[in-house]
């Protein structure tokens, strides 16, 4: 019959673990601990940190023979509670002419006018076709590369991929934050200032939030 292991082995055999669990989960989460820790001082200051917002409009007219397209999906559009995906043509030239992806976006319908709103992280644009006369009218805002990051952080119009990658970053940092909490008990003998300071880590903003927000 083998021998237990004895404590010693035991602490190193988890202590190996939670370090590896822990370089691990900080590797996956560094560039992200990076984007939102400048991104959480950026929204901070957002007062503070002037923004210019760069708007481009593009009105043109379109052909009959597309227009007429457009217009005989009027019915279904309506069918469907005044909301639809843009035709197909119509699709296809907006992306030769614009080089603006529609795809999967819903438009509002009406009798007098198609509307497409195309949010973004960093901007904003949209379109309007006027099917009386068809007329097409395009407008972009950009509000620059701090904007687009500050969206990101938000999670502001940036889609599906984007939100995975902020459940899976919120779970790396959670293995990261715990197992750093257990690395920190195993040295807590031999480093007086562990959990003092650790608890300074909640003392202090559970003070600021008592006494200073209201």
């Amino acid at each position: 019959m083998s021998a237990s292991p004895s404590p010693s082995r035991r602490r190193a055999y988890w202590l190996k673990t939670l370090h590896e669990w822990h370089w691990v989960s900080s590797a996956i989460c560094l560039v992200g601990l990076l984007l939102f820790s400048i991104t959480g001082f950026t929204l901070n200051h957002a007062g503070q940190i002037e923004a210019k917002p760069k708007v481009q409009s593009k009105v043109v007219q379109l052909e009959p023979a597309l227009l007429q397209q457009v217009t005989g999906h009027l019915p279904a559009a309506q069918a469907n509670k005044d909301r639809a995906e843009l035709p197909s043509a119509l699709r296809a030239w907006i992306k030769d002419q614009w080089d603006v992806d529609t795809q999967g976006r819903e438009a509002e319908w009406s009798k007098e006018e198609v509307y497409l709103s195309l949010p973004r992280p960093g901007g904003d644009a949209w379109l309007r076709l006027n099917l009386q006369d068809g007329e097409l009218e395009y407008e972009r805002t950009d509000r620059g590369w701090l904007s687009y990051f500050n969206d990101l952080h938000k999670g502001r119009n940036t889609g599906v991929a984007w939100s995975w990658f902020i459940d899976i970053f919120a779970a790396a940092t959670l293995v990261f934050s715990i197992t750093g909490l257990f690395i920190l008990k195993m040295h807590a003998g031999n480093r007086p200032f562990t959990w003092p300071m650790a608890a300074l880590g909640l003392v202090i903003p559970v003070l600021l939030a008592l006494l200073f927000i209201h």
